[in-house]
């Protein structure tokens, strides 16, 4: 069985028809998995951290894959400061600045927390998280009431708990997809 290496998504200069592609190995999401799972940029906190995971890990791409596409730049890149390319650790800062800080009910699930983590929850500081790209700072493109329902559809994708992330269905009644 050939086994394929995930190469980096660059962002297009012009935008065609859409593509679906299913970016790796689809599994089921009715049974709890918490093996390794995404493209770099776009893994889920829960799978970054290896906890349980499931469907909210789709959410998330979608929230990610949005935003890419709508800001025409990635949300998270995961570049190391050591220069040797992506690190979950890197990642992790980025998505600290965006979000704040994770809740200690996710961290305590994670098999992997402690690496980056305190037991109490605080950030082992090994790399700085990056300042100013909450999402009210990073979208550049609207203003007004538009960007507030952009912002909470967003935020309905984006959260570090998967339980708090809407499903698919709260998504496609979401204002900014209904009311635009």
């Amino acid at each position: 069985m050939p086994i394929y290496a995930s190469r980096p998504l660059e962002l297009p200069k012009i935008f065609g028809k859409a593509v679906l592609s299913d970016f790796g190995s689809a599994v089921r999401g009715d049974e709890k998995r918490n093996h390794d799972a995404q493209p770099n940029v776009y893994r889920s906190p829960e799978v970054m951290l290896k906890t349980e995971w499931s469907y909210p890990i789709d959410i998330w791409n979608v929230g990610v894959m949005v935003w890419d596409l709508f800001e025409g730049k990635h949300m998270f890149n995961g570049n190391d400061p050591d220069g040797k390319g992506y690190s979950t650790r890197a990642h992790l800062a980025e998505v600290i600045g965006v979000l704040g800080p994770p809740p200690l009910s996710l961290l305590k699930r994670g098999r992997r927390s402690h690496e980056f983590f305190t037991e109490d929850g605080h950030w082992r500081n090994e790399i700085e998280v990056p300042g100013n790209i909450a999402l009210e700072n990073s979208e550049e493109f609207l203003s007004g009431r538009n960007k507030e329902m952009f912002l909470n559809f967003m935020k309905g994708m984006l959260q570090w708990r998967p339980e708090d992330r809407k499903t698919a269905k709260e998504l496609l009644q979401d204002p900014w997809l209904n009311d635009c």
